[in-house]
Formats: C-alpha cells, sequence, structure tokens
C-alpha cells in the first residue's frame, strides 16, 4: 500500500482491494450521491475502482483512498484528477472528495482536501487547482471556502445537459 499522504487523523492511500465493498456501498448511497445523476450498482462501481487504479498508475494523480488512522477504516476518497470533458478552464487539475455518509460532518473532507493541495503544490508542482461541484451541493462549496478557494464562475457542465436539475456547476480555484 502507497501512502500519498497523511493528517493528524487520515492516511491518503492507494486503493486496497479490500477498500471495495465499502467503496460499492458509499457508491450505491442515495443520500451520498444526492448531487450525482445517480447511484452506481456494484459492476459501476468496480469499473471506477479499476479507473482509478489505471489513474494512479498512468498520472500518479487521482481521487485516493482515506482511511482513518484510529482504526484503518475507509472512509472515501480525496484527492487531485485531471478531467476529460471541454470547457474553456481546461485542461486543469481539480481536488475532490466522496465520503461514506457516516464521516461526514467530522472535518475529514478539510483536512484530506488540504493535504491534498499540498501534495498537488509539492509532488506535482501545480501553480493552480480548481473545484467543480453542482450549485445544489452547499456541503462541497463549503468546504471549498474552508479550504481558502475562491469562486470563479458558475458553468453548464458539458457531461451534465441530460441532468437539467443538476448540469450548473461552480467553479473554485486556488493557486500556489
Amino acid at each position: 500500500m502507497k501512502i500519498v499522504t497523511e493528517t493528524e487523523r487520515l492516511i491518503i492511500r492507494h486503493y486496497k482491494e479490500e477498500d471495495f465493498r465499502a467503496f460499492a456501498e458509499m457508491n450505491a448511497d442515495a443520500e451520498v450521491m444526492r448531487n450525482f445523476p445517480n447511484t452506481l450498482n456494484e459492476d459501476e462501481s468496480r469499473a471506477m475502482f479499476e479507473r482509478l487504479n489505471i489513474r494512479i498508475d498512468e498520472t500518479g494523480k487521482c481521487f485516493w483512498a482515506a482511511e482513518l488512522k484510529e482504526n484503518n477504516e475507509y472512509i472515501g476518497f480525496i484527492g487531485l484528477s485531471e478531467p476529460n470533458y471541454e470547457a474553456d478552464f481546461m485542461p486543469c487539475t481539480e481536488i475532490g472528495w466522496r465520503l461514506r455518509s457516516k464521516y461526514w460532518g467530522k472535518g475529514y473532507a478539510t483536512e484530506g482536501a488540504k493535504a491534498c493541495l499540498q501534495v498537488g503544490w509539492d509532488q506535482f508542482d501545480l501553480e493552480e487547482i480548481l473545484c467543480i461541484a453542482v450549485t445544489a451541493n452547499l456541503a462541497s462549496i463549503r468546504v471549498m471556502k474552508k479550504l481558502g478557494m475562491t469562486y470563479v464562475k458558475n458553468f453548464i457542465h458539458p457531461s451534465l445537459k441530460q441532468w437539467p436539475e443538476m448540469e450548473e456547476c461552480v467553479l473554485y480555484r486556488i493557486r500556489k
């Protein structure tokens, strides 16, 4: 298991096969996925899990596994990625997170994201990192603000056009 970074309470690392069950449960949870077009079934989660591992191998950047130091439990993912849709701010590196609902409201997303920003600055020599969320995702927008990110604009996400209630997104940025 390769550790990417650590915080006081978290280990941000590459995935282990043992993470898959909790990963799939998180993606099947309607509350966790309320700001996404749909929940994922087990096969869809498996495909995503494999894509994340391929991204780690190809670029080093990924929404990495996050686990609690106190008990080594997988709590979700936090990390950096390079989205692949067309927009006027592309190419870019974005920061993102998804946590199992029982770990919400404990500061883990902010704590892990701060550490991942530092990875972006130090290991990938990034000058700017973006964050994207649907406008209804107020919890993620609060995390963006806690990270010191600044609002750039609202935009229509090209990958969400078939979900009109989700297609309007916000774009935030932070510079090194």
